[in-house]
């Protein structure tokens, strides 16, 4: 199935769903404020899609553990999750239905019913710190009422019905709608497939055909996984090029909340959930001397790092045997901390897509670590491309993001060379915002982006879309040495500096535009520093002139004209 069928399958699903699970939310009003409905809906959404994905080995399980008992077993679990045909087993006799016959103690046999799972799924349950909410619903009566929404058909959310991706985004939706609730930033926890569709075709890149021939073995990583998904949709992508992919998926996550849904995702789809792992990415890396195929992020940025600062630092003092060796940046942000953590995981064939805001590409001075890290890019020749993204396309910011492609190898044609694309025109607009998405990058906007990427040269591609307007992309190709520049400071009366571009005569610039202002200048070369800039804007930008003078008086006279005439008729 194509990435379009794909999403236009899992668009139905995700809002059928999350209505009725929110609609499910309705319940809790009074006991609960709508952005803490959250704490009951999203462990009773992962609760139950272990019960309807077990539902079919169920007795199987259970005669199995009896049978073990009989025969003095003790070691289980691997006889259980054959059983059980998945990696997690339940070994309660209560299901949803069977706890609606006994009201009276429905909170008892619901914790017993919990329990009884295999310790993978206690662990999520427990990171999602739902016992609390347990008490708090029973102690209101609201727990039967909940369990028993639960039941009906059109809750069932098994993995047979509801495959990875659409359950992912159900969460994802629901995770807006109670971000919503409180104003909280929905965007911190999940990006739009929109987004992670396009860096997954700049992430297979012009590969395909080689990935076709050879098949697939890949190892895939986000360091900010939130519930996973952009591992799902890379696992998906490479799946589609080769069906017999043997693809394995890695992920570290803060939130434990978002943690847990990701790990109950691997489990469900039998993967290995030991590879999605709980910390802070900065300060506590659980993938240390791992190194990866295929990394896609999209880390927090204009976040500061204070709280992870000791740890960064002493990472940073490692030198070479560190993630941080080029620098660190400004301590407000840490999105280039980031970046630096999967370039350090990069295999040597391995490539990463990673989502930024503008500062990465222009803050710091020369010399400073902003600047530094632009240059350890620029300098290795692992800086491939960089796509500016639509405004309004994501749900927590307006603000203008985008999309690095880092790789160790680059093709012949591309060394030495970054390709700039400006796709910021490039979108369809949603009939309805989510948030702050006003607008989406659909299949049409998608496949002209990736056109202006394969063509690798300096042009423009436009495209009339059904309604009418224009979408357009925009394409420029520098050498990595463009981007460098040296920063002079002048031994004069006025103590200047100069920046000075890397491309450009030293010697002639300095007699063009210092020697007739300053006469006798010196170069203080002791002060002499590099610096690494990537004036993204400036290269893409557009003058507009002004219009004459005599135009704008004209219009002027016209307008003054009209308000006589509306002034007239209002005093008569």
């Amino acid at each position: 199935m194509s990435i379009n069928e794909l999403q236009q399958q899992t668009t139905v699903n995700v809002q059928e769903k999350a209505n009725l699970i929110w609609a499910i939310a309705d319940k809790l009003v009074g006991v609960y404020k709508p952005h803490e409905y959250g704490n009951v809906i999203l462990p009773m959404c992962v609760v139950k899609r272990f019960e309807d994905t077990l539902a079919p080995t169920k007795q199987k399980v259970l005669d199995m553990n009896k049978q073990l008992d009989e025969e003095g077993i003790t070691v289980k679990q691997g006889f259980l999750e054959k059983a059980a045909g998945q990696k997690f087993y339940n070994l309660s006799p209560f299901t949803f239905e069977t706890l609606l016959s006994d009201p009276e103690n429905i909170r008892e046999n619901f914790e017993s019913y919990l329990n009884h799972f295999s310790e993978n799924v206690i662990d999520v349950i427990h990171r999602m710190k739902f016992q609390q909410e347990i008490e708090t619903m029973a102690e209101n009566h609201l727990l039967y009422l909940v369990i028993r929404e639960f039941c009906t058909e059109k809750a069932y959310l098994g993995a047979d019905k509801i495959n990875s991706v659409d359950m992912g985004y159900v969460f994802e939706e629901l995770v807006r709608k109670f971000s919503e609730s409180y104003d909280e930033h929905a965007g911190a926890h999940f990006t739009a497939r929109d987004i992670i569709n396009l860096m997954t075709e700049l992430l297979v890149g012009e590969d395909e055909e080689r990935l076709m021939e050879e098949g697939i073995t890949a190892t895939l990583y986000d360091m900010t996984m939130g519930t996973s998904q952009m591992l799902g949709c890379m696992e998906d992508r490479l799946s589609e090029i080769d069906p017999d992919a043997d693809i394995t998926t890695y992920g570290q996550e803060l939130n434990d909340q978002t943690f847990a849904i990701a790990k109950a995702d691997t489990l469900i789809k039998g993967g290995n959930a030991d590879n999605m792992r709980q910390g802070d990415t900065l300060a506590d890396d659980k993938f240390e001397g791992y190194k990866f195929d295929y990394i896609i992020s999209n880390p927090p940025f204009g976040i500061e790092w204070k709280t992870s600062k000791a740890a960064v630092e002493a990472e940073y003092k490692k030198g070479a045997a560190g993630r941080f060796e080029p620098g660190l940046p400004a301590i407000g942000d840490g999105q280039q901390l980031f970046l630096l953590n999967g370039v350090a995981k990069l295999k040597d064939t391995g490539r990463m897509a990673i989502i930024q805001n503008g500062s990465p590409l222009f803050k710091g001075d020369a010399g400073s670590g902003e600047s530094n890290i632009r240059g350890y890019l620029l300098e290795n020749d692992w800086l491939e491309a960089i796509v500016q993204l639509p405004n309004d396309l994501f749900y927590n910011t307006g603000i203008a993001t985008y999309i690095w492609v880092i790789t160790r190898n680059k093709s012949a044609e591309r060394q030495g060379k970054v390709q700039l694309i400006d796709a910021s025109q490039c979108y369809e607009k949603r009939r309805k915002p989510l948030g702050n998405k006003r607008v989406e990058i659909t299949e049409t906007a998608r496949k002209l982006i990736m056109q202006a990427y394969h063509n690798f040269n300096d042009g423009v591609l436009t495209q009339t879309i059904a309604d009418g307007t224009e979408i357009r992309v925009e394409s420029k190709v520098r050498e990595n040495d463009y981007f460098k520049y040296s920063k002079i400071f002048i031994k004069a009366p006025e103590k200047d500096t100069e920046i000075i571009p890397w491309l450009t005569d030293r010697d002639e610039y300095l007699q063009k535009n210092v020697a007739p202002y300053m006469p006798g200048f010196v170069v203080d070369e002791k002060k002499t520093r590099i610096g690494y800039e990537i004036p993204f804007t400036r290269e893409f930008y557009k003058y507009t002139p002004l219009k004459p003078s005599a135009e704008i008086f004209q219009q002027l006279k016209e307008l003054e004209q009209q308000e006589s005439e509306l002034m007239e008729k209002l005093l008569h």
